[in-house]
């Protein structure tokens, strides 16, 4: 059972196969080290370009997953995107913002094995913190740290 003195992540970067289940945060301080290293597993993976990532986004998943139940870690479909991979990706999708948090190291598209897709993007709107979209067709939930807005397919 986690203690409330540390906040723990398990993660599963999809494009890479890297993983990494880790402390990130203890006695009210987020640790660099680990940090660093989420760092480095949420990079561009087409560009292999690192940005740090909102820590408060780390805490939104650390969230999601006690709420779950789960010990399976998130599986990442994207994490940091720079403006390079970002905007060849707004031109072959409508789906993709031309300014999307993604290259502000604020957003993911995740999904959490053994928990359905519609439960977590609800649970995800429940915290009531940034923009939480469902994608069903493509199997995800995107969470992000900018305003709160909802949206879902």
């Amino acid at each position: 059972m986690p203690r409330e003195h540390e906040r723990s992540i398990a993660l599963h970067n999809l494009h890479t196969g890297e993983k990494a289940k880790l402390i990130y945060w203890e006695q009210g301080q987020y640790l660099d080290d680990s940090l660093a290293e989420l760092n480095y597993l949420l990079r561009d993976f087409r560009t292999g370009d690192v940005h740090p990532i909102d820590p408060a986004l780390i805490d939104m998943l650390h969230i999601l997953r006690m709420r779950a139940g789960r010990t399976a870690p998130f599986e990442i479909i994207s994490g940091y995107r720079s403006p390079k991979t970002n905007s060849m990706l707004s031109s072959k999708s409508s789906g993709v913002a031309k300014r999307s948090l993604h290259m502000e190291g604020q957003a993911l598209d995740i999904r959490l094995p053994g928990q359905d897709l519609h439960k977590l993007h609800q649970s995800a709107v429940d915290l009531k913190v940034g923009g939480v979209g469902l994608y069903s067709k493509s199997n995800f939930v995107h969470i992000d740290t900018g305003r709160v807005r909802y949206w879902g397919s």
